[in-house]
């Protein structure tokens, strides 16, 4: 499905952090840019997956270890974006011949996990666009004694916004489904992060076991449901089918801090929240859907 492998820039260098972002996020994602730059090390390179409409104004963001990646390198010919009629436009779907159309989450998803599939790195950190760094941090964190780290919270469910809960139930029960899983139904353990590496050994036998369980390509699988979380797929498939406990060490905690819902936050709200970090917490996540005010977000985090 992705054209060729996508190298690491060092052989000494094992991980890449990955952004699937779209022009709606630009100035968050921007601000990402400029919060890694001033606080991320232990990369190879930070890649951008945009659809191909929207690179010309991503590559603003390039530079010496930052990429922009067209997603027509990562998804097939089959899979298209066009504008969405129910939005008059102002939104896209992605069209395919094995299921309902695809949102940009969904997609955003796809490109993920083609990326973890494709690349030579041993570990992809995902990073989504609304995450802003608030500590210096080193991704070799991700890494212990050989074993790579993965976000899994016992009690995730119950930390999950009651109205979700369902949609989340969902998720569970499908990536269930697309794995071969036959009990439990679904699981109340979370996977769901927005600053979480992976081992992409292990996204590559993720793609394997789909394809092994339905008898065609996982790519077309996925593209085929919109019951669709990469992460929930990815931590069951760690936790209930890889079976490789002496390559993964579970991460139960959240690097990042998260305000997923609500009115926009007003900057005594941001400066509260930023103060309330945990020790472990090296991030902040403010929801675009909140429609907090980037530059505010920038002088909380101290970027000017």
């Amino acid at each position: 499905m992705v054209p060729g492998t996508i190298k690491g820039a060092s052989s000494t260098v094992s991980t890449t952090i990955a952004t699937a972002s779209y022009k709606g996020d630009f100035e968050r994602c921007r601000l990402l840019c400029e919060s890694m730059d001033a606080r991320v090390s232990g990369h190879s390179r930070h890649l951008i997956l945009v659809e191909a409409a929207d690179v010309a104004l991503f590559r603003q963001l390039a530079g010496p270890k930052r990429e922009i990646v067209d997603e027509r390198d990562l998804l097939p010919a089959w899979l298209r974006p066009f504008p969405d009629p129910t939005s008059f436009g102002r939104r896209r779907i992605w069209l395919s011949p094995f299921g309902w159309p695809l949102r940009g989450w969904h997609v955003q998803q796809l490109r993920r996990l083609a990326l973890a599939a494709a690349l030579d790195d041993q570990v992809m950190v995902s990073v989504d666009s609304d995450v802003v760094f608030l500590k210096d941090f080193d991704v070799g964190f991700f890494k212990r004694d050989g074993r790579t780290l993965f976000f899994r919270q016992p009690d995730g469910m119950a930390k999950v916004l009651p109205e979700l809960q369902e949609t989340h139930r969902d998720w569970s029960r499908k990536a269930g489904a697309l794995l071969g899983i036959k009990a439990p139904d679904t699981t109340d353990i979370g996977y769901i992060g927005t600053l979480i590496p992976w081992r992409t050994q292990s996204a590559r036998a993720l793609a394997a076991r789909i394809e092994a369980v339905t008898g065609r390509g996982w790519m077309k699988t996925l593209a085929g449901t919109r019951a669709l979380s990469e992460c929930t797929i990815y931590g069951r498939f760690v936790d209930e089918v890889e079976g490789e406990r002496e390559a993964h060490l579970p991460m139960p905690e959240s690097l990042c801090q998260m305000y997923w819902a609500g009115a926009a936050m007003d900057e005594e709200t941001l400066t509260r929240f930023v103060a309330c970090l945990k020790p472990h917490q090296v991030a902040a996540g403010i929801q675009s859907f909140t429609a907090t005010d980037p530059q505010l977000i920038r002088q909380a985090a101290g970027l000017g």
